[in-house]
């Protein structure tokens, strides 16, 4: 997950993602301007957080919550 350590939206994700028992893999762009450039040139996107699961971008925290809400998000998780 590209992520800064100020974005409340990132944390919301971390922590659904920590209840879930995931393991994060966090990068931090306010750390490491170059990886900003590499999240918008993976994502299409400039707004963070960003999430990959098992290689699949699912996109920020409110996709994620929607994969939860629509039960998707556990059978994806499993399939990492």
């Amino acid at each position: 997950m590209y992520l800064t350590a100020s974005c409340p939206f990132c944390h919301s994700a971390d922590r659904l993602l920590q209840q879930k028992g995931v393991a994060v893999e966090k990068i931090r762009v306010d750390l490491e301007p170059a990886r900003r450039a590499e999240m918008i040139q993976k994502s299409g996107r400039r707004t963070v957080p960003q999430i990959w699961i098992n290689g699949l971008h699912v996109g920020g925290c409110d996709d994620l919550y929607a994969l939860e809400r629509a039960g998707e998000l556990d059978p994806l998780l499993k399939a990492a």
